[in-house]
């Protein structure tokens, strides 16, 4: 009986040490965000919130709108998301209210901390991870943030689709765009008078302008820039174009400005209206602002 005994227990010891050595599976993954910050991932992401209009395209593009369970203010509106989702200032966010949603994962454009406050913390100080997505400047950053977001909530072979499409429509117009050797001049404008806003080298949308064949008249700038009327009545683009949707009719308050009528694109009714979200949110979505501007300068290269 003794042996017995002895026998059982040096078996329940084995199974129990055998149990303890077990590697334990984890629950969590290390990573970092677009901005070079270390966070961890939940091994499951089934609520989360997207603080930026760009993320919400991404994220929606791969799939994920069932999950969002909150948006910023600005990304309301946005087609396919689930309707009355909470919304919060993009600047200043309830932090306390976005606690309490209880999500596993929260993407943040780097605009939020325009203010140099990482308004975001008290969620990071409670475990709830936090990536930040700095606004991209060129195509190949948006691809990067696409594949970003995509690895970090398991979408990856969406995003390859994605950027496959991205790439192979960019070809097709960069093909055409090459074979234009007279190109036309053009001005795009990103914010309305008194305070003209538009941009030089180092913008995804100028790099867009290249692509189709056309010169930006503010190729020896950088970044986005302030501009005056004057200098762009002197440039004497051929081509406008606007996306300001912050004011009524914008293409005939540019025509109708003191002595734009001496311009050529004013002149030759060349003021097009470009929408608004695809050439301004760095999402894959560029695309649809890349054929707009290509049919209105070139319509007999690139159709109606």
């Amino acid at each position: 009986m003794k042996k017995l005994l002895a026998a059982i227990l040096i078996a329940t010891l084995a199974f129990t040490t055998a149990c303890a050595k077990k590697p334990v599976e984890a629950e969590t993954t290390s990573t970092t965000d677009r901005e070079g910050k270390s966070i961890v991932l939940p091994q499951s992401i089934e609520k989360i919130v997207s603080i930026g209009p760009s993320n919400t395209e991404i994220l929606i593009s791969l799939g994920l709108s069932d999950k969002i369970v909150a948006v910023d203010t600005y990304s309301s509106d946005t087609v396919g998301l689930q309707p009355d989702l909470p919304a919060y200032n993009i600047l200043q966010p309830d932090a306390e209210s976005l606690i309490a949603l209880k999500p596993d994962l929260v993407i943040v454009t780097s605009m939020s901390k325009s203010d140099g406050v990482n308004n975001f913390k008290p969620l990071q100080d409670v475990g709830i991870c936090v990536a930040f997505i700095p606004t991209a400047d060129t195509i190949d950053g948006i691809k990067k943030d696409i594949s970003f977001i995509a690895d970090i909530t398991g979408t990856t072979e969406v995003s390859t689709g994605i950027i496959k499409k991205m790439d192979e429509e960019i070809e097709k117009y960069r093909t055409i765009g090459s074979t234009i050797t007279d190109k036309k001049r053009v001005y795009f404008e990103i914010s309305a008078a008194p305070s003209i806003v538009s941009f030089g080298k180092g913008v995804f949308l100028d790099e867009m302008l290249d692509i189709i064949g056309l010169e930006n008249i503010l190729a020896d700038q950088k970044s986005w820039v302030p501009i005056s009327e004057e200098t762009i009545v002197n440039a004497n683009p051929e081509i406008i174009f606007t996306n300001v949707a912050y004011i009524d009719a914008p293409v005939d308050e540019i025509k109708a400005r003191n002595g734009w009528d001496k311009i050529q694109a004013v002149e030759n009714n060349a003021v097009y209206k470009i929408s608004t979200d695809p050439s301004s949110l760095p999402t894959q979505n560029i695309i649809l602002a890349l054929k707009e501007m290509a049919h209105f300068a070139y319509p007999d290269k690139f159709g109606e």
